[in-house]
């Protein structure tokens, strides 16, 4: 995952520059992540993210 434009985007393929994080393909990491502010924490940023993107990725 990379952050860009406050919006976390998913990269599957590990390609994209800058910072990047890893979350296992499951939804329960992905709450719990989301509930312990670590997308913000992770990406080095200020305020909340949009995770929209990540979740549906996630839940397919």
């Amino acid at each position: 995952m990379t952050v860009s434009g406050g919006r976390v985007l998913p990269d599957p393929a590990h390609r994209a520059p800058g910072r990047g994080a890893h979350l296992h393909p499951v939804t329960e990491c992905l709450d719990l992540a989301e509930r312990r502010k670590a997308f913000p924490r992770a990406f080095k940023v200020q305020g909340p993210l949009d995770i929209s993107l990540v979740r549906a990725q996630v839940e397919r």
